[in-house]
């Protein structure tokens, strides 16, 4: 045998991770994820592609789903029902509920089913499970900002323009993305293992819809009700972008309740991911 043979070769290169005892599964997960970024975008940008090129409308139903929503509400609960809106044309102030509430249903429902969805690529190769649910956020995001350009004819069109406001509403848009980030990647551990949760969400969502402000606003709640009703994140979330785009005040106690509702969900739904990723491939 030669000289040196089987002995370990020393190397100028600095390990790209190391795995130190103190360091916990979800540490070490959020590190992997974060390298992985090259692959987070392919699977926006394939999701991009396969959304919009499988629909007959395209781009168009990003805006006329939240837009037809809107009129439909215009004429039945104002027009009808004569829903209050604060002094704001209606019209502008269900669009403006309907664009995060849009955002955040359309991320759970297709992000609530995408480790499923996914399962043909997720039992061949390994990645970091969080990077599927993720990915659905960021492509409904885009649809957020398309659907966004309305609102900025629309707010002309009865008058209305933008005020300082409009400086916080990239800071509305984090709470909510993160917000829908927390509840589709935990909906999509517990469909892997309960698959009866798809046929229930439909029902949850819609009658999640009618608790938060899209259709009216926070007062009309009453005052004694208000702070457990504040307990829903999209109430502060909603509220502030109302309050983003058509500069009306900002209520700071429902948004200060939403961050910090969004923030402890999501480090227990981070946790509960990459403790539970591993166990995922059993189940697909």
């Amino acid at each position: 045998m030669a000289i040196g043979e089987g002995l370990p070769v020393k190397s100028d290169r600095a390990p790209l991770l190391t795995l130190n005892a103190d360091r916990s599964p979800i540490f070490l997960g959020l590190i992997e994820t974060w390298r992985q970024r090259e692959l987070f975008y392919f699977l926006v940008w394939r999701d991009l592609k396969v959304r919009y090129r499988q629909t007959a409308l395209g781009v168009a139903w990003v805006v006329l789903q939240p837009l037809l929503m809107a009129l439909v509400f215009t004429v039945f609960f104002s027009r009808l029902g004569h829903f209050d809106s604060g002094g704001i044309p209606y019209p502008v102030f269900a669009y403006a509920g309907l664009l995060p509430w849009t955002f955040f249903a359309n991320s759970v429902s297709t992000g609530s089913s995408s480790l499923l969805a996914n399962s043909y690529i997720l039992t061949k190769v390994y990645f970091p499970r969080l990077l599927i649910p993720l990915s659905v956020v960021a492509v409904r995001f885009v649809d957020l900002l398309v659907a966004s350009l309305v609102l900025f004819v629309l707010m002309p069109f009865y008058g209305m323009g933008l005020g300082r406001n409009i400086l916080l509403l990239p800071a509305m848009i984090l709470i909510t993305g993160l917000f829908a980030l927390a509840v589709s990647a935990w909906l999509s551990i517990v469909s892997v293992r309960l698959r009866d949760v798809g046929t229930l969400l439909p029902v949850l969502i819609q009658l999640w819809m009618f608790l938060s402000p899209i259709i009216y606003p926070a007062t009309f709640v009453p005052a004694r009700w208000r702070a457990l009703y504040s307990l829903n994140p999209l109430v502060g979330i909603i509220e502030g972008f109302r309050a983003a785009f058509l500069g009306v005040p900002f209520v700071w106690n429902s948004i200060i309740v939403a961050a910090v509702l969004t923030a402890g969900l999501l480090i227990y739904v981070v946790y509960v991911f990459f403790r539970w990723e591993d166990r995922i491939i059993d189940k697909l």
